[in-house]
């Protein structure tokens, strides 16, 4: 569901009544006379929908994660907060760039429109920048040749499965942050879809390695071995860019999740 185009579509039918009656029908009206129930509806709700859709497209935007891709950063049910203006402004439906402002850093959890499927939004940690060449071999990610600061900070329990994953801290510029792997999950990479600019990757059986096209980002989740990401259907071009995440603002399940967005 396509809820800005939506959202777009009320705020110029309710805008249309708002004006038309301004202009054409409040003068035929007996000065006395009741407004009719679509005036006045309509009336109501253009100014709140103009709020909202102006927050949502151009400020921040909520979203809910469905998947555990990004744990141990991200949980399933939490509710994020995205903001729409750190990668540049955009207009609505058409995801449009027309202002710059910053570019995704290394390190970032970015949503962006996937890109076998820009109807869905996705989550996942930004890894490697235009011309990046990009290498996770063996469970270990280098980055232009150079080694991205891991270390390893004991087991994580995944509650509702109830198993171990190893649980490592990693450092991408000014972000720290941890990700999982599991000891008994090989190294290699399945199931590789045929996405635009293939050429740019090897595929070995120790993993993969990437060097990142102009216009274009390598993302991966931090659950390292349950996340489909850049190493299976490539570069997130600018163009999907949404946003950047940056606050767990509700847990159903867990209000001390509440904030606690690394």
């Amino acid at each position: 569901m396509n809820f800005a185009l939506i959202l777009l579509i009320l705020l110029l039918l309710s805008g249309a009544i708002w004006v038309a009656d301004i202009l054409v029908f409040r003068k035929r009206r007996p000065a006395d006379a009741k407004d009719p129930w679509w005036v006045e509806y309509g009336a109501s709700f253009f100014p709140v929908i103009l709020i909202v859709f102006v927050l949502r497209s151009f400020v921040v935007e909520p979203f809910k994660i469905p998947s555990g891709s990004m744990i141990p950063t991200l949980q399933v049910g939490d509710f994020i907060l995205v903001n729409k203006f750190t990668y540049g402004l955009r207009l609505p439906v058409i995801n449009v760039k027309v202002l710059d402002v910053n570019s995704p850093q290394r390190g970032d959890v970015m949503v962006f429109r996937y890109p076998e499927d820009p109807s869905l939004d996705y989550i996942k940690r930004v890894i490697g920048l235009p011309g990046d060449k990009v290498a996770y071999v063996n469970k270990r990610l280098t980055i232009n040749g150079e080694p991205v600061v891991t270390s390893k900070v004991g087991d994580y329990l995944h509650s509702e499965r109830l198993y171990y994953s190893g649980q490592y801290t990693e450092t991408l510029g000014a972000t720290e942050y941890r990700t999982l792997n599991d000891e008994d999950a090989p190294p290699y990479v399945t199931g590789v879809a045929q996405f635009p600019n293939r050429e740019n990757c090897s595929y070995i059986s120790t993993g993969v390695g990437c060097t990142v096209p102009p216009g274009h980002y390598f993302v991966m989740g931090d659950n390292r071995d349950n996340s489909r990401d850049s190493r299976y259907w490539g570069f997130v071009p600018e163009k999907n860019i949404v946003g950047k995440a940056f606050f767990i603002w509700f847990n159903f399940g867990d209000l001390k999740r509440v904030g606690s967005f690394k």
